[in-house]
């Protein structure tokens, strides 16, 4: 289609600018819906897998139940509860296992910092565990190994409790005491802020707040029940050749069999969890695409009636050009440049409101955006070719018109 016709079609549709622009408000709505319904879903998607990387995709986590004192005692007879044996007995037996990580929460009596005292949250972990959450050093350094087996009196603190303790003050090589025992700080962790405190029921984000010490430092030094689980919760890492569901039965079995079929464990897996999110997401992504369906449909429908209408005003101009030595296939091209002139139009205007409706959307509802070059451009192609596509029924219509039955009508 050349520039002098497109150009023709512009100037015909200016001619009729209420009317031209009545009609792309379909469009513009058609798309404006798609483009916000990809952008919410898309950054749905990346904020999820951002999310469910605290957990690590390629984990599955066994936690002990909470349970009361009655409950426990009565289970102890047939099992001792998680253990670092379990641990070992998994990543012995599980397929595709590559290493595993423990942690166990210390009870904080008292947390001190020269006179200040606060309230916190400490785990015993051992040295996977950082490679298994994801997380990062802000700065100084990891537990070493060395350091590990001679049970070293060090810690590392989470971003928001090193910002309670220390606040803008330098917190690595400072010493505080958790309980009666004094640790030195050897790292903060990375801020890791997220959008949200939880994904599918499970809780995030709280190593921020977290003090964190060496397995077997922690069991050295400090006092755990002897009614206790020995570990809270065992991480078990996939080298990705085994899917994490198949693993996990392996594992659940490994457990059940450890602990004589006490139910005194939680199984998570957070790609099976992922998979759940996006499920509902692609629900919800058909729902809203459907209504964008119907929206463009309507838009397409109004496009075929003003062109319909154009074709009944212009009759005496279409039987002239048709005299004057027009092809049909000529007509045809002027109609479809002009149904081509309002699809186009209607795509970009959407595009924009499409854009200011997704931010709008997102700052409302605490939703995430992202774009996809290859969506915007699937949105874009959809107008078009629903534009051109309700135009050649008008198009072929005016090209069909009789040019003498033209000429003569009024």
């Amino acid at each position: 289609m050349n520039r002098a016709l497109l150009f023709e079609a512009i100037e015909e549709l200016q001619r009729r600018k209420l009317r031209t622009g009545l009609t792309l408000l379909g469009m513009v709505f058609g798309v404006a819906a798609i483009v916000a319904m990809l952008a919410v879903g898309e950054g749905s998607k990346r904020e999820a897998l951002r999310l469910v990387a605290e957990l690590g995709l390629d984990n599955i986590i066994v936690e002990s139940k909470t349970m009361d004192y009655k409950r426990k005692k009565d289970l102890r007879s047939r099992s001792l509860g998680l253990s670092e044996a379990d641990a070992q007995a998994a990543l012995n037996v599980v397929p595709g296992a590559r290493s595993v990580a423990l942690r166990k929460e210390i009870k904080v009596d008292q947390l001190v910092y020269q006179s200040r005292v606060i309230e916190g949250r400490a785990y015993a972990i051992s040295n996977a565990y950082m490679q298994h959450s994801g997380l990062q050093m802000g700065k100084g350094r990891w537990f070493s190994e060395e350091g590990n087996n001679s049970l070293a009196a060090v810690c590392v603190l989470g971003p928001r409790l090193a910002k309670e303790l220390f606040g803008d003050q330098a917190a690595v090589g400072e010493k505080i005491k958790l309980n009666h025992v004094w640790l030195e700080v050897v790292g903060v962790l990375a801020d890791r802020t997220l959008s949200k405190s939880e994904f599918e029921g499970i809780k995030l984000g709280l190593d921020d707040e977290r003090l964190f010490v060496p397995w077997a430092t922690a069991q050295a030094r400090f006092y755990f029940p002897v009614m206790d689980d020995e570990a809270d919760a065992i991480s078990l890492q996939l080298d990705g050749k085994v899917a994490p569901e198949a693993a996990a039965r392996v594992l659940q079995q490994v457990v059940e069999d450890r602990h004589a079929g006490a139910d005194d464990t939680d199984l998570i897996v957070p790609m099976g969890l992922y998979r759940q999110n996006q499920q509902t997401q692609k629900m919800f992504t058909i729902v809203m695409s459907s209504i964008a369906a119907v929206s463009l449909l309507v838009g397409g429908i109004g496009i075929m009636n003003i062109m319909l209408a154009n074709v009944l005003e212009r009759k005496k101009e279409i039987g002239l050009k048709r005299a004057l030595g027009a092809r049909k296939r000529d007509v045809i091209d002027q109609f479809l440049a002009e149904a081509l002139v309002i699809a186009s139009s209607g795509a970009l205007l959407g595009l924009l409101l499409g854009a200011v409706a997704a931010y709008s959307i997102a700052a409302l509802a605490g939703w995430s955006v992202a774009w996809s070059p290859l969506s915007l451009a699937a949105a874009v192609a959809a107008c078009i070719a629903v534009g051109l596509g309700f135009g050649v029924f008008p198009a072929r219509k005016a090209a069909e018109l009789d040019p003498i039955a033209a000429l003569r009508s009024d």
